[in-house]
């Protein structure tokens, strides 16, 4: 045994620490010598001058001898004090020589000579020619020679295609990728997308499923419009309605050219194992054939109408949008906000107070708002039902101060008799609640606004001003009139364009609807009986609670760049001008087609027709994304009969209704079939200050900047290529600084996927820091020095296993392929599970703390010192693992496993030819071995304690360490191995007795400090020579029992609350071992107290 144990004793104790589980924490109670107190009483020299008055005087002699040794002394004292002075004046010159040589200038230091870029000598898409591990860049880890090559030969040989199941009762699991917008390049929210999939992609190919991930880009019709006419306007100061639609629509065109090619370039850089053979664009022919034909589809079956509703209008870019195009920003009071188009600040926050005439008398109603622009189109006053204050003015009239109109008073539940002044001013064309109400009180609806954001012929005296121009000109009017009250602060909810800051009006314009009911409880019927799962749990009971309050769905937007509207106008002979309420429609796939309709539906009548300009929203043809890329509305298919519906959809939670609700209602339509079986929201990707990513707070990390490395003037230049004001440039920049002040180290694709996917808890929002991302490459380079050393211990005659003699294995081998199995086992279930952070701790822990820093270091004895079938036996065996864990990390860390993999030994035949195509890891009975790897725990948890013991005391020699059993089937498993856990606890430890359950108390060594390894199991070291005062050290330990007891019942309380089963696994997981720990400690500081104690008797 001591043999297995041998080369143990080298491990280091931070090793032992992290090990888990986590078995090797020590409460930090100094626990310091018990010496002996001193033997001199404090009044020893009192006692000694008194003894020296009672002595006799001496005789001339002996006074003449002690005046030679008085003299004697004398003159040693003068040379000391001579020699004490000359040596200050020395090291005075010397202080004096050292600042001089200070002050001088220094010659640079030499620095290591950085190595040159790597020049992979490999031809573009050949298999990558492997370099042995002393060349240059493959000593240590370098991602960018790790990473070179490989990809390029993995989609040129068609790994990335789906094959066939390896067996038919495998299947198939296929991801529609998200489409990443073209408007430019990808961001740590896309990388984290792909890291999720891929590593499922990967995953599910290993075991042998025909797996399918399809790639794409998504035309993002207002964001990139926007992006575009910005650069328009920033290199030709030209606006596109200068360009013309045709000359823009090209320029956007060569734009997204340029930009899909980088994105489809970071996709690959990031190991992405997409078919790109099937890469999908949402304006490409198909699904632009899919766009036309729902739209037609959808419209002939009364899916589909125009009207005349209020949209979200952004003046600024003079389009409708989308809800998830809007952010909300609150205010808490009086605000001057900066808007597009505005010279001078506008103010925001403020609640107007004015009259209105009653028509007929002198009395006037007072209202409040915090638009007073918006009264030019009130058209009713409501108040609250049963409001005495106004019950007489119900049924009345107001008059209007500015355009001489009517407005009636009516009353209505909705109004709160406690806000303002309890009477509400309705404006039914522009505010969403006004609308409600006029429609329920048969109002009339007044736009007073230009599509540009001025005030219309209905504004009367106050036509052609800007809205908020009108702001200040309505008050000053109303003033004049004597009908201004007063106003005051007011927080508010201001909506805001996303893309331009713009303020968003509410807007009464005709636009295409989709009515969403009845596809809505087909939507969330499919979810209720499990066709499709959503999760985590909190996403599910989203996406039921938006479907139940579910909207008919604007679809048209006022742009260029887009699916142009397959509808068209019929402009009837003499009935030129603009559309009406009573304007004709026809729809068609081609324009031969809707003439052919017009035809037919208005025959014997002469008209011409007139295609709608507008473009639809980009969700309606995403919407069509897992159907379209498999070549619906074509049923008949190959990829669509072999590959629809989809396995599963992985997104962001905060376009579950924007994007994922809609597939799925309008695949139930189209298809009759749910677009996918499951979807997992991931969570979304903060700045390490929790802040949300924003180019503008210069917090959006490039993926490509941090696979490859980056300057800090590098990320500052970056700021400069793309639409920042300058104010938004400054701020970025000074974020950049404080963030990345070195810039950000080079950390390569493997150890970017492997961080995000350890973020990964289904749970809340991810703070990213690239400290932790730094840390992962540390990670990648264990991985490579461990795979160094096992490669170059297999001989040139070695042959890898075909099966291991687990007969033959000693303990620590047995441990290993345990706790191999173990994670082979956890990482499956937590892949299955969706549980990607616990799938990577588990994978990191077997490979870095258990093979790494236990087994390998263990294995250099039994190497060197082993009998020859002791050292094959551990050949083999260390094969094995490096073998497994390098699959099992695979879909992790693709590059790197498969740059390792290559190199590992096989039998001829029998090795895929790549790592990708290896079957995965599975659990094996066989390396079960349940009781050998509890005694081996044993032994090291005792070991470890020990070893955290003397560090804590600072005892590095002579130390007498115990090990006290109380059962008989510990002491057998201890003594069996108490040789072995001395040569592991360190030099420390010069000692080591067992005490049985039998030992008496007189046995029992005093002043020892106390580390509990299980109920039947501690570990005593003796410190008595370090403390110094006993009741202090008691007290001090006191203290931190009660702390730890305080943390104690805030762990239970926390873990005791109302829903704290439903949190996640990992945070159940967490929360669980802080308990465990905190209880440890618990019972280590109160038995050294106990032994601590024992010295006071």
């Amino acid at each position: 045994m001591l043999s297995s144990f041998r080369r143990l004793a080298g491990l280091r104790r931070e090793t032992i620490l992290r090990r888990p589980p986590t078995l090797f924490i020590v409460p930090s109670p100094r626990l310091y010598s018990l010496q002996p107190p001193a033997t001199m009483a404090p009044d020893a020299p009192a006692d000694a001058a008194a003894a020296a008055a009672a002595a006799p005087a001496p005789d001339p002699a002996t006074a003449k001898k002690n005046d030679k040794k008085e003299k004697a002394k004398a003159d040693k004292a003068a040379k000391f004090a001579a020699k004490q002075a000359k040596l200050k004046e020395q090291q005075a010159q010397q202080s004096a020589a050292t600042a001089a040589a200070a002050a001088a200038p220094k010659a640079p230091k030499a620095q290591t000579p950085s190595l040159p870029p790597y020049q992979d000598p490999t031809p573009a898409g050949e298999k990558k020619k492997i370099q042995p591990f002393d060349h240059p860049h493959f000593q240590a880890y370098n991602p960018s020679a790790v990473e070179a090559a490989w990809y390029q030969w993995w989609e040129k040989s068609g790994f990335f295609k789906p094959q066939p199941p390896r067996t038919p009762e495998t299947g198939r699991f296929v991801i529609p990728l998200p489409p990443p917008n073209v408007t430019g390049a990808l961001h740590c929210g896309h990388a984290l997308a792909n890291s999720l999939q891929d590593t499922l992609i990967r995953w599910h190919r290993m075991r042998g499923f025909s797996t399918l991930w399809v790639p794409g880009c998504d035309h993002a019709g207002i964001s990139t419009q926007s992006v575009v006419e910005k650069m328009l306007w920033k290199k030709q100061k030209k606006t596109r309605l200068e360009l013309g639609r045709e000359e823009f629509t090209k320029l956007v065109w060569e734009w997204k050219g340029e930009y899909h090619e980088r994105i489809n370039k970071a996709q690959r850089l990031m190991g992405g194992s997409m078919d790109w053979s099937r890469e999908a664009f949402t304006m490409d022919e198909n699904l632009t054939a899919a766009t036309m034909e729902t739209f037609c589809r959808l419209h002939d079956e009364g899916y589909i109408y125009r009207s005349s509703r209020l949209v979200n209008w952004c003046t600024h870019l003079q389009t409708a949008l989308s809800s998830l195009e809007v952010e909300n920003k609150e205010i808490t009071g009086r605000t001057m906000l900066d808007v597009p188009g505005y010279d001078r600040k506008v103010e925001f926050g403020v609640l107007t107070y004015f009259k209105y005439p009653i028509d007929g008398s002198e009395e006037t109603i007072t209202v409040a708002t915090t638009r007073p622009e918006t009264m030019l189109g009130d058209s009713g006053i409501a108040v609250s039902p049963g409001d005495a204050r106004y019950t007489h003015l119900v049924g009345k009239f107001a008059r209007h101060p500015f355009t001489n109109r009517l407005l009636p008073i009516v009353q209505d539940d909705y109004v709160d008799p406690e806000f303002g002044t309890g009477a509400v001013k309705l404006t039914p064309a522009h505010d969403f609640n006004d609308y409600k109400l006029g429609e329920r009180h048969n109002l009339e609806f007044i736009n007073i606004l230009n599509e540009d954001g001025t005030l219309n012929e209905n504004a009367g005296p106050f036509q052609g001003q800007k809205r908020f121009h009108a702001r200040y000109t309505v008050v000053e009017e109303l003033t004049k009139l004597g009908l201004f009250v007063k106003k005051e602060p007011n927080a508010m909810v201001i909506p805001l364009c996303e893309k331009t800051k713009d303020v968003i009006e509410p807007y009464m314009t005709p636009q295409w609807w989709v009515r969403m009911g009845e596809m809505a409880e087909a939507a969330l019927k499919v979810v209720e009986e499990g066709k499709v799962k959503i999760s985590p749990e909190s996403a599910r009971k989203s996406y039921d609670r938006w479907l139940s309050n579910i909207n008919d769905w604007c679809i048209s937007r006022q742009l260029w760049w887009g699916h142009r509207i397959p509808a068209y106008r019929v402009v009837f002979e003499g009935e030129e001008g603009r559309e009406t309420d009573k304007s004709q429609w026809v729809v068609g796939r081609t324009p031969e087609e809707a003439q052919a309709k017009a035809d037919a539906k208005f025959a014997g009548k002469k008209f011409r027709l007139e295609q709608d300009p507008d473009c639809l929203d980009t969700w309606f043809s995403s919407g069509l994304w897992p159907m379209a890329i498999l070549g619906w509305p074509n049923t008949e298919n190959a990829d669509f009969k072999q590959f629809f519906p989809t396995s599963m959809l992985e997104t962001g939670w905060d376009i579950l209704f924007f994007w994922v609700a809609r597939m799925i209602m309008l695949s139930l339509k189209l298809t009759g079939e749910v677009p996918f079986t499951e979807v997992y929201c991931h969570s979304l990707i903060r700045d390490s200050e929790g802040r949300k990513m924003s180019k503008s707070l210069g917090n959006v990390i490039d993926p490509l900047d941090i696979i490859s490395g980056i300057e800090l003037e590098a990320l500052h230049a970056k700021l400069l290529t793309g639409n920042l004001k300058e104010d938004e440039v400054e701020r970025a920049t000074k974020y950049q600084k404080t963030a990345f002040p070195g810039g950000i180290p080079e950390c390569g694709a493997d150890a970017m996927r492997f961080t995000l996917l350890s973020y990964t808890t289904g749970g809340g929002d991810i703070n990213f820091d690239i400290k932790v991302m730094h840390a992962y490459r540390r990670f990648c380079n264990k991985v490579w020095q461990a795979s160094k050393y096992i490669l170059g211990k297999f001989g040139q005659d070695f042959v890898p296993p075909e099966q291991i003699n687990t007969a033959a294995l000693s303990v620590p081998e047995r441990w290993i392929l345990h706790r191999m199995n173990a994670a082979v086992k956890g990482v499956n279930e937590a892949l299955e599970a969706r549980q990607f952070s616990t799938a990577t701790k588990v994978a990191y822990q077997f490979f870095y703390d258990e093979l790494c820093d236990v087994f390998i270091e263990n294995s250099k004895g039994l190497l060197s010192d082993g009998t020859p079938e002791e050292q094959a036996s551990v050949q083999e065996t260390l094969w094995w693992c490096l073998d497994t864990a390098l699959r099992l990390l695979h879909p992790f860390l693709p590059f790197i496993t498969e740059e390792l993999w290559q190199r590992v030994p096989h039998h001829v035949g029998t090795r895929p030819e790549t790592i990708m195509l290896a079957p995965y890891p599975e659990p094996d009975g066989r390396l079960e071995f349940p009781t050998e790897a509890a005694d081996y725990e044993l032994g090291l948890q005792c070991a470890g304690g020990l070893r955290s013991l003397a560090a804590d005391y600072n005892i590095r020699a002579d130390g007498k360490a115990f090990i006290k059993v109380s059962t008989p089937a510990a002491l057998e498993k201890v003594s069996a191995q108490l040789q072995a856990i001395k040569t592991l606890s360190g030099k420390g430890v010069a000692e080591l007795s067992l005490l049985g359950p039998d030992a008496d108390e007189a046995s029992t060594p005093k002043g020892c400090a106390v580390y509990v390894v299980s109920a039947d199991v501690a570990v005593l070291l003796q410190v008595s020579t370090q403390i110094k005062d006993i009741d202090a050290e008691i007290k001090k330990i006191n203290g931190k029992l009660q702390k730890t007891n305080v943390a104690i019942q805030k762990q239970q309380e926390l873990m005791g609350r109302e829903g704290f089963e439903k949190a996640s696994d990992v945070v159940v997981t967490a929360e669980k071992k802080k308990l465990a720990d905190a209880l440890a400690a618990k019972e280590n500081y109160e038995r050294t107290l106990a032994e601590f104690s024992k010295l006071k008797l």
